[in-house]
């Protein structure tokens, strides 16, 4: 017999997202109930409410739920057992903002919505927006689990923790799955034998797109000496079973020569895809050309805003009833996570969550990723131990600059975030031309910064802004 339940859906218009928990959910025989889908675009929502309600007479279905429209956080959220989190902050004229503007300063950013000039940008308009959802879920459902999938992932679990101490936050990530892969790859090629990508086991520590793995085990075998290997036959050349990754037009090809690299200089594994990784370091983005070199693409906004187009266009044609919208498998592990914690059996997978000592040597309460078991009502974090001296400096460092950043837009400091900003490992610029772009950037996203404005005159020259505001990207 199916498990009913209530989930709350914040960001409920996604094409993304959204579409790929519907899907999931309607192949999960185990699970049933009720998802309310809540948008700032509400139109979004109630599109979505049509096209997931229309699952349910799918000849593939084996799950029936049904989709509410929620006007607003507290129609979404009263009562519910789970609340999903997957909201874009801004528009992606922001984000064009975020990612584009520093290049004009010689700045290259491969993806732009973690860290870098555009990471902490989005993350000086996030925070509010999820401070206003942790204030929803105390006082609405405030024993309700929550799965963010929203980046900047670490400064928005840090936020809603930060209004809500005792709130049961996580964020989840398929950084790992990229380094599975590789490990899956070099197994099968070494062995000649098809292998369960399930029996790999990686021991995870670091941030949000930038853990690492210092050990893997597949069964009894320690699978670092392989890895050692292909980093050392590969550093120069890169390695990937995807033809895709060659193709220098593809934006988000990875050879994983930045990965090779800093496995040896440090001893582990960056667990995340080179474009991720990239970003926060001084060394492969030193020009426009740089990820070209290293077998990485950049990613413009304007094939987003393009990709957008194109979902708009599809979601027409799917309530028109011009294209099939199919239950199938997104790959991503929600579901599983949903199912653990109401009790049907223990997973342990990657998560991010406040560290209560299963990262040594980083501080209490910052927003780490490491192993953790899913179990009824539980997320019991597994010790992960300290990482490899080379690999701790890195690691160390981001986390540090996590929590400047965090008390920046937690005390809405204008300053304070301008100093994060200037020491990003990106920024390689004087401390005039690092204000100006500052300056840009964050008159460009103004519309988000209200608060801060009026928080931070004193302690900003908020005539930079003024001045900034009149002048294009």
């Amino acid at each position: 017999m199916s498990k009913r339940v209530k989930i709350g859906y914040i960001g409920g218009g996604s094409m993304g997202w959204a579409w790929s928990v519907m899907k999931d959910l309607a192949l999960e025989s185990a699970l049933c109930g009720e998802v309310r889908l809540y948008d700032i675009d509400h139109e979004a929502a109630k599109a979505n409410v049509t096209i997931g309600n229309r699952l349910n007479n799918h000849e593939k279905t084996v799950s029936k739920w049904e989709y509410k429209y929620a006007s607003d956080l507290s129609e979404a959220l009263d009562g519910v057992d789970f609340v999903i989190i997957s909201i874009l902050p801004g528009t992606f004229d922001e984000m064009e903002s975020d990612v584009h503007t520093p290049e004009v300063y010689g700045i290259y950013q491969s993806v732009g919505d973690t860290t870098g000039p555009a990471g902490i940008v989005r993350s000086m308009r996030t925070v509010p927006m999820m401070e206003e959802i942790a204030r929803a879920i105390q006082k609405y459902c405030p024993k309700a689990w929550v799965i963010n999938y929203t980046n900047p992932m670490a400064v928005c679990v840090a936020a809603l923790y930060g209004v809500f101490p005792q709130i049961k936050a996580f964020g989840c990530c398929h950084e790992a799955f990229h380094t599975l892969t590789l490990l899956y790859w070099m197994m099968e090629e070494e062995t000649g034998e098809q292998i369960n990508k399930e029996d790999i086991r990686l021991n995870i520590s670091g941030v949000n797109h930038f853990s690492w793995v210092d050990r893997a085990d597949y069964k009894d075998v320690d699978l670092m000496p392989l890895f050692e290997r292909y980093a050392a036959k590969y550093a120069h050349t890169g390695y990937s079973k995807w033809d895709g990754d060659r193709d220098p037009e593809n934006y988000f090809r990875n050879l994983n020569r930045v990965c090779f690299d800093l496995f040896i200089r440090c001893n582990a594994i960056p667990s995340a895809g080179d474009r991720h990784i990239a970003e926060f370091l001084p060394w492969y983005l030193t020009d426009g050309e740089s990820c070209g070199e290293w077998g990485f693409g950049l990613t413009p906004v304007s094939v987003r805003k393009k990709w957008r187009t194109q979902l708009l266009d599809k979601r027409a044609r799917i309530l028109a009833g011009k294209e099939p919208f199919d239950p199938s498998r997104s790959g991503e592990e929600g579901t599983k996570l949903i199912k653990a914690l109401l009790g049907m059996g223990e997973m342990i997978t990657n998560v991010n969550i406040p560290n209560t000592g299963q990262m040594d040597g980083i501080g209490h309460g910052v927003i780490v990723e490491t192993n953790a078991v899913f179990g009824r009502d539980s997320v019991r974090p597994i010790w992960a131990g300290r990482l490899p001296n080379a690999a701790h400096l890195l690691a160390e460092k981001q986390t540090r600059q996590q929590e400047y950043l965090m008390r920046a837009c937690t005390d809405r400091d204008m300053a304070l975030a301008f100093s994060v900003f200037s020491e990003d490992n990106l920024v390689r610029l004087n401390v005039s031309s690092a204000r100006e772009l500052f300056a840009k950037m964050v008159s460009n996203t103004r519309a988000y910064l209200a608060d801060w404005v009026s928080r931070s005159y004193a302690s900003f020259p908020f005539n930079i802004l003024i001045t900034a505001s009149t002048r294009n990207i």
